[in-house]
């Protein structure tokens, strides 16, 4: 673990002496910033000796409750646990009212046990490490769709699309439409400032397949930094929508009749010198990008929890949707879970379609790369490519419930080798609570279905 030297911070504070605020987060397993707010002349201090944070920390539910069975609460007396910033995270927030700056922080791993062994980076870490002892040096970059809602809900209560420019709402789907983004241009404009002065390779973006989705996507790059940027870039893009008066949504289904929203994840591998062993005229890549494959596909029912965390995750998963059902892959294919994409030889990768946008990028990404060091170690052959629609030819589906998910980790021997069993301890524990907490809540729906039929 790397953490940044103290010379940032005295650097950053000299550019920058304006800054009144410091914003300190680490992300949890569910993928939420949680943290404080410091004085600027608090921030020298948390590069000499680190910032002590409550081991519960890492272990809460997606609403901020703890988890008593997690282990980082009463067994250890709440302890506090030490946290140091991230190399290069220290960065300002330009869309705040008072001059504010964030500094990402991930738990020493001496000085922050017991919560390390639940930091999801710290996980990521481990599983690139393991494939690096072997040669292999993964690259990777996300794409994350969004939502653009408005901040206040219609007259039934429910959620929807943000006023564009002209002062109406998105009411059709317009992929890929030139309008649609001009519409949103003020917005745009300032994400992509936003992005730049935080070093985020924010590049293409594009309408998506329903009123007020957009997808933007990164450079690829360094795994572990690639994740890092998808965390602080989809901060970026609450923060910017936020200061326009909108809400960017990551939830995987926010409605029942438009597209779900996606975190497609694209990956290959270099050698030492940053060739990439994935490249090859042939359009299905190499022998070692169809074991990497294999892998990928061996252990997607374990790792789907990872990749679809939520209860709302799984209604994404429906047929001619984009949003895979399937152990399949495939060349240049858009209906199956890991696609080939074409382009010339040295750019050959896979693309992982599979998670919501609603999942843990470092989680996503350590799962994903565990798999494929499954591959290469153990040879696996995925089988031919499917051509023409997958969707139809689909022979074996992945479960489309949360519990099957959970049940399915909870059992794999695969992940707690590959993730690490106390890591799984806590996050396990947490999905189970609030898996409890989410069935036992009776709401608009039940009533709806059974209040005046049982």
């Amino acid at each position: 673990m790397h953490f940044a030297p103290i010379e940032q911070a005295r650097a950053f504070l000299s550019a920058n002496p304006d800054i009144e605020m410091i914003e300190l987060f680490i992300l949890d397993a569910n993928g939420v910033p949680r943290g404080k707010l410091l004085h600027r002349e608090e921030l020298l201090a948390v590069y000499e000796s680190g910032r002590p944070l409550p081991s519960t920390i890492l272990g809460l539910t997606l609403h901020g409750e703890d988890v008593e069975n997690s282990g980082l609460v009463w067994d250890v007396g709440d302890i506090d646990c030490r946290a140091y910033p991230l190399d290069g995270s220290l960065v300002r927030l330009p869309w705040r009212q008072i001059p504010t700056a964030a500094v990402q922080v991930s738990m020493h791993p001496g000085q922050g046990m017991p919560a390390a062994i639940a930091d999801p980076r710290h996980v990521l870490l481990q599983v690139i490490e393991a494939l690096k002892a072997d040669g292999y040096h993964p690259v990777m970059a996300c794409e994350l769709e969004f939502y653009l809602l408005d901040q206040q809900r219609d007259s039934h209560g429910r959620p929807q699309p943000a006023l564009d420019a002209d002062g109406g709402r998105p009411r059709s789907t317009q992929v890929y439409g030139l309008r649609e983004l001009e519409q949103i241009e003020p917005f745009l404009a300032d994400l992509y400032a936003a992005c730049k002065a935080q070093g985020i390779p924010a590049r293409t973006a594009i309408s998506e397949y329903a009123p007020g989705q957009v997808e933007i996507t990164l450079d690829h790059g360094d795994a572990l930094l690639a994740m890092d940027q998808a965390v602080r870039y989809k901060r970026i893009v609450k923060g910017v929508a936020h200061r326009h008066g909108m809400q960017a949504c990551f939830m995987a289904k926010p409605f029942d009749h438009l597209a779900g929203t996606g975190m497609h994840m694209h990956v290959s591998l270099n050698d030492g010198t940053g060739h990439n062993l994935f490249a090859s005229e042939d359009p299905a890549g190499t022998p070692l990008l169809r074991q990497a494959v294999g892998g990928m596909l061996r252990s997607l029912l374990d790792s789907l929890l990872l990749f679809c965390p939520n209860a709302n995750s799984y209604r994404r998963f429906q047929a001619n949707s984009y949003a895979p059902l399937a152990p399949t892959w495939g060349v240049d294919n858009r209906t199956v879970s890991l696609r080939v994409p074409g382009g010339p030889a040295p750019t050959r990768h896979i693309e992982h379609r599979i998670c919501g946008a609603d999942a843990n990028p470092y989680l996503a990404a350590a799962a994903i790369l565990a798999g494929i060091h499954r591959g290469l170690r153990e040879q696996l052959d995925p089988g031919a490519p499917v051509e023409g629609n997958g969707y139809a030819q689909a022979t074996e589906r992945l479960p489309t419930d949360w519990l099957t998910s959970l049940q399915a980790l909870e059992q794999s021997a695969w992940a707690r080798d590959a993730l690490g069993g106390d890591f799984l301890g806590v996050y396990l524990a947490v999905k189970r609570a609030e898996y409890r907490r989410f069935m036992a809540e009776v709401g608009e729906q039940d009533w709806r279905w059974y209040l005046t039929q049982a």
